[in-house]
C-alpha cells in the first residue's frame, strides 16, 4: 500500500514478467482480501505509516481491488487473471490449486482441505472427511455446499472471527468497507480476462 494504491508496483513487475517470456503463456493468480481486515495489517507493518505516504489523500473507502486488476490487465494484456477473495479460500483452496496445476475436478490431490482444518473442529473434519468417503462422483458446486453445512456445524469461532485495530474505525466503518469490497468484487467480474473463483 503506497499512496492510496493497492499493489502499485504490481503493473510494471507483471509487464516485466511479461517481456521477460514472450513465447510462454503466463497466467497470474491473485487472491485479494478485505480492506477493512488488510489496511489495519498494513498499517501495522509500514516504513512509513504517516498519512501522506501511505493514503496519498486517499481515504479507506476511495480504495479499490479493481483499480489495480485492471491496471495490471492494461499493462499486460495478454496474461489472464485468475482472482480469488480471501474470505473464500476455505470453500476454493482445492479448486485454486488444481486450476493452477492443471488438473481435472476428480483428480486426487494432497492439501485440498488444509485451510479448512484451520476453521472447522477435528471432530467436523473427521466426519467430513467420512462423508466424501462415501461421495464417488461429487462435483466441486457440490463439494462447496458440503463445506459450507459442516462449517455451519462445526466452525471454529475463534478462528473465524478477526480482530481489527485501526486508530478511528468503527463497526460501522468496518461494515462500510466490507460493502465496498463485495461491489467491487462485482466490478472485477467484469474486467476482460479475469477470471473470479467464487463459490
Amino acid at each position: 500500500m503506497q499512496k492510496g494504491v493497492l499493489y502499485p508496483a504490481a503493473p510494471q513487475r507483471m509487464a516485466y514478467m511479461a517481456q521477460l517470456f514472450p513465447e510462454d503463456a503466463l497466467e497470474m493468480y491473485l487472491i485479494i482480501r478485505n480492506p477493512a481486515a488488510l489496511l489495519p495489517i498494513f498499517h501495522s507493518v509500514a516504513q512509513d505509516p504517516e498519512d501522506a505516504a501511505f493514503w496519498g489523500g486517499r481515504n479507506p473507502q476511495d480504495l479499490r481491488w479493481s483499480e489495480t486488476v485492471a491496471s495490471i490487465r492494461s499493462a499486460a494484456p495478454e496474461m489472464p487473471i485468475t482472482v480469488c477473495c480471501n474470505e473464500d479460500l476455505p470453500l476454493t483452496w482445492a479448486q485454486l490449486i488444481r486450476d493452477m496445476a492443471g488438473l481435472g475436478p476428480h483428480e486426487k490431490l494432497v492439501g485440498g482441505f488444509d485451510l479448512l482444518h484451520t476453521i472447522m473442529s477435528s471432530e467436523g473434519m473427521q466426519r467430513f472427511r467420512a462423508y466424501l468417503g462415501n461421495q464417488t462422483q461429487i462435483s466441486e458446486e457440490q463439494r462447496r455446499r458440503v463445506i459450507v453445512a459442516f462449517l455451519d456445524k462445526f466452525a471454529l469461532e475463534d478462528e473465524i472471527e478477526e480482530e481489527l485495530d485501526m486508530p478511528g474505525w468503527t463497526e460501522d466503518t468496518v461494515d462500510y468497507l466490507t460493502e465496498i469490497y463485495d461491489q467491487d468484487v462485482e466490478v472485477i467480474k467484469g474486467i476482460p480476462g479475469v477470471t473470479v473463483l467464487a463459490p
